[in-house]
């Protein structure tokens, strides 16, 4: 597995770590149980970590040398996947390891990667997009910056070059399909899961606040999240300030923790949520913590009423699960992935769109019947038990065994789409020629359909048609 800009053994909730993070470490630890060897490919970070980590019996984290020994924000890792490509080749090759019998990258950057390796290997590329730039662009927050075309082109080169495609969702199938022109044949839906070792109701929710020291009778709506425009967390503190406004006998009983730690661009203004609480007076109301370990992580799902996600695109929201897994229910936007793993009404209310005032009244709702804040939470985790980690790598591994059985039929859709180079150079011969492998990463423009276009709210100017995909 490939992983280039963010590491399984980071934590989640911080910089660029969140439900990928979380996904890579499950997924390989319930492959490895299915008796595979799995190991994940990272950069090093210059965190003092050793050349390899176990993570699992049967997995490895493998940290890799490209570019600086520290951490390197997401827009320059383009520039390093020719690096990486070449430390990743040499680290096989020196360690003496057998051919890998396939390689499943994660992101679109590590996409780029995993070509170059499964040209050289002469090996299948399984790919797992977990957010595509186009949809993440179609509902950007006021004062998010768009996701460069670099990057779209990226995912279409990644998209063509791939043997198999794994999306988490349908409706992350069609957008594979509407946007970048992914074969239905090759691409393979399958869920995530939760871990219910982990995430559990155990001892219920007056019990995982007393550990938590929070107020027995507190209404509590809790965020788990990168703080990021993306994630919503503006929308929450508006709603809290709206529901206070329709009922304000409930502001001495609300608390609203927000739990995680600044990224992207939430980065580059660090005290705008600190100074939208002050501004709708509810600052003595809410309580920001930095991201915890999921064991801590567990007990704050366990303790909240409600755990609120009004995404403006999620690819899944594993978070959902987790909290639902933990007996709470979700108040979510209906974006993305959010749209499975929230059984609206059941488990839980989505919300069409990111109107604070509609947030309010489900909170609102949910203080007034704490008795449906139980049985929710009673379904959520029936729901939860229905989404495991283990089915999730049986139906991986069979997205694996397809990329297998059909190399003929797909190595010449590769070829159709994104040519690879020439013959199969020995590492000194790839090294002299860096710089044509680093064009490898230059990919074509992209073009879809115009009602495609419209559906997904990609501006005419940003769809030139340059090649038909």
């Amino acid at each position: 597995m490939l992983s280039v800009h963010t590491s399984p053994l980071h934590q989640p909730g911080t910089g660029d770590a969140g439900g990928m993070n979380v996904y890579m470490v499950q997924l390989s630890r319930a492959l490895a149980q299915r008796g595979a060897e799995v190991d994940l490919f990272t950069r090093c970070r210059g965190e003092g970590r050793r050349p390899w980590t176990s993570l699992a019996p049967g997995v490895r984290v493998r940290h890799l040398q490209a570019g600086p020994r520290r951490p390197l924000p997401k827009e320059e890792m383009p520039g390093r996947l020719a690096e990486f490509s070449l430390a990743l080749l040499r680290d096989a090759a020196g360690n003496g390891t057998r051919p890998y019998d396939i390689i499943h990258s994660h992101y679109w950057l590590a996409g780029q990667v995993g070509r170059v390796a499964a040209a050289h290997w002469q090996v299948p590329l399984v790919h797992t997009m977990h957010t595509l730039a186009r949809v993440k662009n179609a509902s950007l927050a006021e004062g998010d910056t768009p996701e460069p075309g670099s990057r779209i082109h990226g995912e279409q080169r990644v998209v063509a070059a791939a043997n198999r495609l794994i999306a988490n969702t349908a409706d992350e199938a069609t957008a594979l399909r509407d946007l970048y022109g992914a074969a239905p044949g090759r691409t393979d839906v399958v869920r995530p899961g939760v871990d219910v070792r982990t995430f559990h109701p155990r001892d219920g929710r007056q019990a995982a606040r007393l550990r938590l020291g929070l107020p027995a009778d507190a209404f509590i709506p809790l965020f788990v999240g990168r703080i990021q425009p993306l994630k919503g967390p503006d929308v929450l503190l508006r709603a809290v300030a709206q529901l206070l406004r329709m009922a304000p006998g409930l502001r001495d009983r609300l608390l609203v923790p927000v739990i995680g730690g600044l990224s992207g661009a939430g980065a580059a203004r660090p005290g705008r949520l600190v100074e939208l609480c002050r501004q709708n007076g509810i600052n003595d109301r809410v309580r920001f913590e930095p991201a915890v370990p999921q064991d801590r992580l567990a007990d704050w799902y366990r303790a909240a009423d409600v755990l609120v996600m009004p995404s403006r695109s999620e690819s899944f929201g594993l978070v959902a699960l987790e909290a639902q897994a933990c007996g709470t229910p979700v108040l979510a936007a209906a974006v993305g992935g959010l749209r499975t793993a929230v059984w609206d009404g059941v488990t839980g209310f989505l919300v069409r769109g990111h109107e604070p005032a509609d947030y309010a009244r489900r909170m609102l709702w949910l203080a007034r019947h704490p008795e449906a804040v139980t049985s929710m939470g009673d379904a959520a985790v029936r729901h939860a038990e229905g989404m495991s980690w283990q089915t999730a790598a049986a139906a991986t591994l069979e997205a694996y065994g397809n990329a297998l059985r059909l190399p003929g039929e797909q190595a010449g859709q590769r070829r159709r789409h994104a040519p690879a180079p020439a013959g199969a150079p020995n590492l000194e011969e790839r090294e002299r020629r860096s710089s044509s492998l680093a064009g490898l990463f230059v990919a074509p423009k992209v073009w879809c359909a115009p009602e495609t276009a419209v559906r997904y709210g990609i501006p005419a100017a940003g769809n030139k048609r340059r090649e038909k995909v």
